[in-house]
């Protein structure tokens, strides 16, 4: 039976079908009675959804990262699709394709780390270069930042997306260095490979991505310290100030101590890796958008986090 994604569904009709659990909370009408919260997802979104009967035996029966099958009628709410769930089991995870449920990146994973692994290889820098080789050779840290997401939802929100944000980062940060004198490509180089490094732990992306209790308690800037001074022991007389500036990359490549930066960037290298971060999962996050937009019209709806429409041209007009 071919799958119903979350981006095919249109209110009106019935559902039977599978999904992963996301998030699930229960609450209480005014009489006493409780009710269950639910967000389903696949690949192509998450659904909001509502359990009003049986509600206790299908709450004793799922839990968040299950696969579930639901049984449900469309409907709308405040604007949105959301689900009547009239039943919900759970479905073993040898039960279903995994392709199904997380997004993955469109670019060929290997071919972008074969490009990195080949600016590496380029460096001038031999303790940066010497640095590269242990973190490449590590196969298991190799299959993690791969396969990671770069997020969870804001951008690059896929399997592969970090891959994919650092190469085209790291593809940035060479034009720029060749335009400002006196950068330190290397490092600057390095700040990006490594500024996200921490999110292979930080996020949990087999079933669903979302994260680790090791992210929510320490986030991935403290993992990626940790995972660079691993690998620094490994580089016999690495310079102290070189490990110093690179950490501060890591530790600064937020830009403002309010978006969770320890450490605002003091040096030229550090405030590049900021505004390519920026650049580039701010462009990418726009892109998504505007490319998960159903409507017709020249403009998206509005995008609260942005406090902004986006155009996306005449083409796209009812007009004419």
């Amino acid at each position: 039976m071919t799958k119903r994604f979350v981006s095919e569904l249109v209110a009106g009709g019935a559902l039977d079908e599978v999904f992963m659990l996301a998030q699930r909370a229960m609450a209480h009408k005014k009489d006493g009675n409780p009710f269950l919260n639910v967000t389903l997802s696949d690949r192509t979104g998450q659904i909001k959804g509502v359990v009003w009967d049986q509600v206790e035996r299908i709450a004793a029966a799922v839990a968040e990262g299950d696969f579930v099958h639901v049984r449900a009628q469309v409907g709308e709410y405040r604007g949105s699709l959301q689900l009547v769930i009239k039943d919900m089991v759970r479905v073993p995870a040898d039960q279903v394709d995994a392709g199904d449920f997380l997004a993955v990146t469109t670019r060929d994973v290997g071919k972008m780390f074969d490009r990195l692994k080949e600016m590496t290889a380029r460096m001038q820098t031999p303790h940066l270069k010497a640095l590269f080789e242990a973190f490449w050779t590590d196969d298991a840290f190799v299959a993690d930042y791969t396969r990671a997401p770069a997020a969870k939802l804001m951008h690059h929100a896929y399997i592969g997306g970090l891959l994919e944000h650092t190469l085209s980062m790291a593809i940035l940060s060479e034009l720029i260095a060749g335009h400002y004198s006196g950068v330190d490509r290397d490092m600057l180089l390095a700040g990006v490979i490594l500024h996200d490094v921490g999110k292979t732990r930080e996020l949990e992306y087999t079933r669903r991505i979302d994260y680790t209790d090791e992210g929510r308690l320490l986030s991935h800037i403290i993992i990626g310290l940790s995972m660079l001074d691993e690998k620094l022991k490994q580089v016999p007389d690495f310079p102290d100030v070189q490990a110093h500036l690179l950490k501060h990359m890591i530790v600064s490549h937020h830009g403002e101590r309010a978006f969770g930066s320890p450490e605002p960037p003091k040096t030229i290298e550090a405030v590049l890796l900021n505004y390519i971060d920026e650049m580039d999962s701010r462009v990418n996050s726009i892109r998504e958008y505007v490319a998960q937009d159903p409507s017709d019209g020249s403009w998206t709806p509005y995008h609260r986090l942005l406090e902004r429409h986006f155009y996306k041209g005449p083409g796209n007009s009812d007009a004419g």
